[in-house]
């Protein structure tokens, strides 16, 4: 016997409104959260089907067709009067049903009142109720390098990784987490037939400890399986012209069996069509393909020449639409780490051992042009470590004072990333650029392109990118998610940005439609162009323009976008840590701070004593010395001691490697016997003649030992004055 139903009600059923559950007073109508709400017309009230069966005092002695889903009316009026006794743990109303499983508990709720007080109930057997202190668990078991999602796996809305009563993960992969609302309502949709993990796909382990957590399986077919007519669309033939000009006089769905005008439709989608007339098709011309095909194949899978894809392609075009074999194949795997600081992050996914050395020869200052030429080669493989030589117009290297390999391809990852910026594929104000289309660029694939670069520079210590706008980095990672874009995410001062300013603009509807009657070309490109008969729609009108503008007719080049930045696994990296990374893409290096320089490097004090006891009043003067540089009340800056210690005059992305740290010059103990048979006066000029030094390669920093503040700042601005001007910083 099935134990079913329990929840509050009084002996006298007429008190309560038709609508509302006999047993939790609740109108609430959800088949998914409180299961099918039946009325009885000739009793008048109506009962919840989760209700009857988590009610300790009813059970289902009837046939399905008796009663309520087997559950008799006696049955079901006794348990009201039973319920009516007792008070609700979370309401503190009368009506409760459904207690604890455990004896020596005394809580009752109503059912949706459990649901509040975190109560589970175990579709199954005897359907036993627990409350929140003797419910059932989840175990978090997973490997230490295991990075927890951020996200739900049903909804993909933020999800905090912590088990509780409202989010829980799968027994096998444990991977997948979700909202406990979000996997009961797909499985009140999937049913029992194709209830599963969305991630690892198991059914048998998962749908168990589901059940055991307290989520409702019904034992049916997937909901969409029971639509009537629910894939009848498949069983129709497209049958419309799509030419930019139709020439039937009849209209665009009308079709001949044979002719000129019988709708041929694309041998590759099927989902777009044309009159043999309108694409200047021959009489016996049955292949044919569409632009979205051909632009999306390039060209290479169509049986025929379309006469709209019959232009020349250059080499480039045809590198690959679908995911390159070069950067791609080599894509290592985003690795797992806990630590949720961009740096930490992207140093992760660093090659722990080079195989090899690609090297870039880069011609003047063309470093986009040499960048593109890299990632272009046949052989190219990310994981090669960068060798970079600049060349001038006469094709010699240059012995510049770019002195070593790391400094040398520091400034080309900075000279790469300004030159990406300006680049085609990019529009709008500095600082906040959105993606451009670009009709060469695709034919070029060099929005892939574009995203490989970013993902190089990104890993292999290049600085920040910066530039994204907001809106560009929703577009491509959804974060902020499911958040719609607004007209003020649209590039400024662009042709479409002002239609939709003016529509957006209209105070009445005259005005809007004499607007829109001037934009019919672009409302006409957007399928927006549809009467609008209230402010309402006008602005429903503008939300959609928006979409279209920003995402719709953007999706290849964002697309191919993402592609590129798979490279290394950025992608995936950044798809985990969505919103740690949004300083890395979307906002502005912050100015360096005296605190931030501070802590960058690490101090390694001498473990003599009588080193020790010198040392220590330096590093109280280089603190000193940061805090002046900060307020202006030194002739160097903090970001002249980051150049001359490290090479760089901004933090990589991936910050910097090896470690910064700080050592100290003392004078040659040779020297110390003439400095004690000086005089005090030359003493004081042996000191303040102490200069600081720099190794970039290991971005170790050496101060002078001084036995003032004044010595130590004069000879640090001397040698780092001395350093930018031999080496200016955007040379």
């Amino acid at each position: 016997m099935r134990k079913k139903s329990r929840r509050f009600k009084n002996v006298n059923t007429s008190s309560f409104q038709e609508d509302c559950c006999v047993l939790c007073r609740c109108s609430d109508d959800d088949p998914a959260m409180f299961g099918e709400k039946v009325t009885v017309k000739e009793h008048k009230f109506s009962v919840h089907y989760f209700c009857l069966l988590t009610s300790c005092g009813v059970y289902q002695r009837g046939e399905e067709n008796e009663g309520v889903f087997g559950f008799l009316l006696d049955d079901i009026n006794q348990e009201i009067r039973r319920a009516a006794r007792l008070t609700c743990f979370g309401c503190k109303k009368k009506g409760a049903c459904i207690g604890c499983n455990v004896r020596s508990c005394r809580k009752v709720v109503h059912f949706p009142c459990g649901r509040k007080q975190k109560f589970i109930t175990q579709f199954s057997e005897m359907f036993p109720s627990y409350c929140q202190d003797h419910s059932p668990t989840q175990t978090l078991c997973v490997d230490s390098d295991f990075s927890l999602p951020q996200s739900c796996s049903i909804c993909l809305d933020s999800i905090d990784p912590v088990l509780s009563y409202s989010v829980l993960k799968c027994p096998s992969c444990h991977a997948s987490w979700f909202h406990r609302d979000c996997v009961q309502r797909q499985a009140h949709s999937a049913g029992l037939f194709f209830f599963r993990c969305t991630l690892c796909n198991n059914k048998e382990n998962f749908q168990k400890e589901m059940l055991r957590m307290g989520v409702y399986i019904p034992e049916r077919d997937a909901s969409w399986e029971l639509e009537p007519n629910a894939y009848s669309e498949l069983l129709e033939v497209y049958n419309r012209c799509d030419s930019a000009i139709c020439l039937c006089n009849n209209g665009r769905t009308h079709s001949v069996k044979k002719g000129w005008f019988e709708v041929i439709r694309c041998c590759l989608c099927g989902s777009r069509g044309t009159h043999r007339k309108c694409s200047s098709l021959k009489l016996d011309t049955t292949d044919w393909a569409c632009t979205d095909c051909i632009n999306a194949t390039d060209g290479k899978a169509s049986l025929v020449a379309s006469p709209q894809g019959s232009h020349k392609r250059s080499l480039l075009s045809k590198r690959h639409l679908s995911p390159m074999p070069s950067p791609l194949d080599y894509k290592r795997p985003c690795t797992r780490v806990r630590s949720e600081t961009p740096e930490k992050l992207l140093q992760s996914l660093l090659p722990h051992c080079y195989v090899a050395s690609t090297q870039v020869e880069v011609h003047g200052d063309q470093a986009l042009l040499a960048g593109l030429d890299l990632v272009r080669r046949a052989n190219f493989n990310p994981m090669h470590s960068l060798s970079v030589r600049f060349k001038d117009e006469q094709h010699t290297t240059i012995a510049s004072t770019l002195c070593d390999g790391d400094t040398t391809k520091t400034y080309f990852l900075k000279l790469l990333m300004q030159q990406i910026q300006n680049s085609v594929v990019f529009e709008g104000p500095n600082g906040s650029k959105n993606l451009a289309l670009d009709s060469q660029a695709l034919r070029e694939d060099l929005y892939f392109d574009i995203g490989s670069l970013l993902a190089l520079c990104l890993v292999y210590g290049g600085p920040p990118i910066g530039f994204f706008s907001h809106a560009l980095y929703q577009c491509l990672f959804n974060y902020p998610a499911n958040c719609p874009l607004t007209i003020n995410h649209m590039t400024p001062e662009t042709h479409f940005t002002r239609e939709v300013h003016r529509i957006a603009a209209a105070e009445s509807l005259d005005e809007v439609k004499e607007v829109m009657k001037g934009s019919w070309e672009y409302l006409e490109l957007a399928g927006c162009n549809r009467p609008v008969t209230s402010l309402e729609e006008r602005d429903a009108l503008v939300e959609d323009l928006v979409s279209f503008t920003m995402i719709t007719r953007m999706q290849l080049p964002l697309q191919r976008l993402r592609e590129g930045l798979h490279t290394l696994g950025v992608f995936d990296q950044v798809q985990l840590f969505r919103s740690v990374f949004v300083g890395v893409f979307c906002e502005a290096t912050q100015p360096l701070k005296a605190e931030m320089l501070g802590q960058l490097f690490t101090i390694n004090l001498s473990e003599q004593e009588e080193k020790l006891n010198k040392e220590t009043p330096v590093v109280t003067f280089w603190r000193h010395l940061l805090l002046e540089c900060e307020v202006g009340r030194s002739s160097i800056s903090l970001q002249d001691i980051l150049h001359f210690a490290t090479g760089a005059d901004k933090l990589p992305a991936a910050g910097l490697s090896p470690p910064p740290s700080i050592s100290f010059l003392h004078h040659p103990a040779s020297s110390q016997v003439r400095l004690e048979e000086q005089n005090e006066k030359k003493v004081e000029w042996w000191v303040e003649a102490l200069f600081p030094q720099s190794k970039p390669v290991s971005n170790n920093l050496i101060l002078p030992v001084t036995s003032t503040y004044k010595a130590f700042k004069s000879s640090m601005e001397q040698a780092i004055s001395h350093h930018v001007h031999l080496l200016p910083l955007d040379a």
